[in-house]
């Protein structure tokens, strides 16, 4: 059961030494009561009262590490039912479907798939994390091996499919290094696979017929000592998945049950059943509830862009506005001499503005001034997008690198004008248009 401020703070050193970062010991026994820090940020906390302190003080949900070097991912440790609570904290990871039932030319051709879609969006990496490697019914330890081996070779993070102990431990053999989740335990062979799990030092996934029997597997799991689990909540059809995932996450959350206190697979190609345009409907939806691992057949870019767009969306501080970098963003192939318009860092204004400048065609430098990820109005109002900002902003990282001397202002802060010309000799300072929309014409025109 977690403890409050008090029952903490009567194990704290009581030094008020203010080296965890708060004015007194009493501050930072509520703030790690509260999950906002953690008892280890103390430096004179005795190894007793930490011992006694971290299980009670750890999240409801289990943080658990999966991939190695740069594909190394969290999952769980998540404290909120809700995102507008506080933030979800592990972002859904994507992982794509390959299966001993399918040929070694269909194989071939997944595997060349899952590379093309790699891109970059707000600063963050969007591509298919994992690959999901399903042993069928029937395949013997070398064709899943090999079939292992080959996922291998692209570098990601695996969960390995598969319930047959023996198996399990010839493709762990080939790939532990790289710290592969082995999804397939369950009632009848938890031990055996368990045991497999441990000596490889790998994440153990647990599925259960129904709620009642993966919560018996995963608390005789836990007496054995492995605690390292991520739950297959994958039920027989769409209504049993869903009521299973948010069900686990309730009760590891809201009761406090730790039992039920881990990051969740859901297998969207077992309920949708070869219709891959409701297996990303479902993506979708177990993105926001609650999905830490979801498996797909495929990632293509008709998939992705809404899919990492909702995931991006969703898996930020609600209290933190998104951004893009400040800098220049040439559009439509802009050079030196091209058109300089400038607007602020707010993402999105970025992806509005820069959508209707592409539309139109016309080669260009978007200018993105530092505005704290406010909108326009907001950030003028704020004083954040001011003469002086865009002024100082234009001198220091606009001027070195383009040679035109024009540059459009958003209509809505015309107001700006003459205290960005006063600030810019030798720069036209034109009125652009209130809305996005009006871009385009605006830019023809002129």
């Amino acid at each position: 059961m977690a403890l409050n401020g008090i029952q903490i703070f009567k194990l704290t050193p009581k030094k008020n030494c203010k080296e965890c970062g708060c004015p007194t010991c009493m501050a930072f026994s509520m703030k790690v009561a509260q999950g906002a820090m953690d008892i280890s940020a103390c430096p004179h906390m005795s190894e007793e009262a930490l011992a006694s302190l971290s299980e009670a003080t750890a999240p409801p949900m289990k943080t658990i590490k999966i991939g190695a070097g740069a594909e190394e991912f969290t999952l769980g440790g998540e404290t909120v039912l809700f995102r507008h609570e506080k933030t979800f904290v592990s972002k859904t990871r994507y992982a794509v479907a390959l299966c001993t039932d399918m040929d070694d030319a269909a194989v071939d051709a997944k595997l060349a798939e899952i590379p093309a879609v790699d891109y970059e969006r707000i600063g963050e990496r969007m591509y298919a994390e994992l690959v999901y490697v399903n042993c069928g019914e029937g395949a013997d330890a070398a064709k899943y091996t090999e079939l292992v081996k080959k996922a291998a070779g692209l570098g990601r993070t695996l969960v390995l499919g598969c319930s047959d102990p023996e198996i399990a431990k010839a493709a762990i053999e080939v790939c532990k290094d790289s710290k592969p989740v082995l999804n397939g335990a369950d009632a009848s062979n938890y031990e055996a696979m368990s045991a497999v799990a441990t000596a490889a030092g790998v994440v153990l996934g647990v599925s259960g017929k129904d709620l009642n029997e993966l919560y018996d597997t995963v608390a005789a799991l836990e007496k054995l000592g492995n605690k390292n689990l991520v739950l297959d909540v994958t039920g027989g059809d769409i209504k049993a998945t869903f009521a299973n995932a948010v069900q686990v996450r309730r009760a590891a959350l809201k009761d406090q049950d730790r039992t039920f206190g881990y990051p969740s697979i859901v297998n969207t190609v077992k309920v949708a059943k070869g219709d891959k345009h409701l297996q990303a409907a479902l993506a979708s939806l177990f993105t926001m509830k609650y999905g830490s691992i979801i498996v797909m057949e495929q990632m293509t870019y008709a998939e992705a862009l809404p899919l990492y767009g909702l995931r991006q969306n969703v898996f930020t501080d609600p209290q933190k506005p998104m951004k893009v970098e400040p800098g220049i963003y040439p559009i439509n192939g802009g050079v030196e001499d091209s058109l300089v318009l400038v607007t602020v860092d707010f993402a999105l204004t970025y992806f509005v503005v820069s959508g209707e400048l592409e539309r139109s065609g016309v080669p260009l430098n978007l200018a993105i001034c530092d505005a704290g990820g406010l909108s326009v109005l907001t950030s003028w109002a704020a004083g954040k997008f001011s003469g002086s900002s865009i002024a100082k902003f234009i001198q220091e990282q606009v001027e070195p690198k383009v040679s035109c001397r024009k540059l459009v202002i958003p209509g809505k802060v015309a107001v700006l004008k003459g205290d960005i010309e006063s600030k810019l000799p030798g720069w036209e300072v034109i009125v652009g248009p209130r809305e996005a929309v009006q871009l385009v014409k605006f830019l023809k025109d002129m």
